[in-house]
């Protein structure tokens, strides 16, 4: 399903259009009928992610971790820009410039798939984008680097009580955790949700 939510663009000051909202159901099929100039090849790069749109709503989680991360997220994607320096302490009061005058909305982590529909953009954590049936391998737009801060950062690790380090047991979990085929194993069956840095 594709939702669009008060869409916006605008070429040199001048709006294309203004407004638009749509949805397009699975097994609906659509035609962009217009004169030359109307909108409609804007709309589909629009829609495959090829251009950005003029304004519009971006709903983020509100804790500060998931925070900070979709506003890195929205920078990492020229959506928005922040303060020099604000890294994972990021908030919406360090967005220092805002060329597509997007709302950023917060809200619970939680709820962010199910308002999917009605923002222009969500940025979605992966556990909940997989409770919510989606795949960031073919439903996302963008994702998180793998070597960004926020990845880097917020990884999943392997902790052992001090002094256990280099016993033979944490070493083979160690061994096996990082393998090849548990690194296959995340990446078909998460596809994209979940990402090995390892």
């Amino acid at each position: 399903m594709i939702s669009i939510e008060n869409l916006a663009v605008e070429f040199s000051a001048h709006p294309l259009f203004h407004d638009v909202s749509f949805v397009i159901n699975d097994r609906d099929r659509i035609a962009l009928v217009g004169k030359n100039g109307a909108g409609k090849s804007t709309m589909l790069k629009i829609l495959c992610g090829q251009q950005k749109p003029t304004s519009g709503t971006v709903a983020i989680p509100n804790d500060t971790t998931n925070r900070a991360r979709a506003l890195l997220l929205l920078e990492a994607n020229g959506i928005i820009k922040l303060k020099e320096g604000v890294g994972l302490d990021a908030t919406a009061l360090d967005i220092q410039e805002n060329p597509l005058n997007v709302e950023v909305v917060e809200m619970e982590a939680a709820q962010i798939a199910g308002v999917r529909d009605s923002v222009a953009l969500a940025v979605i954590n992966g556990n909940y984008a997989l409770n919510a049936g989606l795949n960031a391998g073919t439903d996302a737009l963008a994702t998180e680097d793998p070597n960004s801060v926020s990845a880097q950062t917020y990884a999943n690790v392997l902790v052992v009580k001090e002094g256990n380090e280099n016993t033979e047991k944490t070493q083979a979990l160690l061994k096996a955790l990082t393998s090849q085929e548990v690194k296959d194993y995340i990446n078909e069956t998460y596809s994209g949700a979940v990402v090995p840095i390892f």
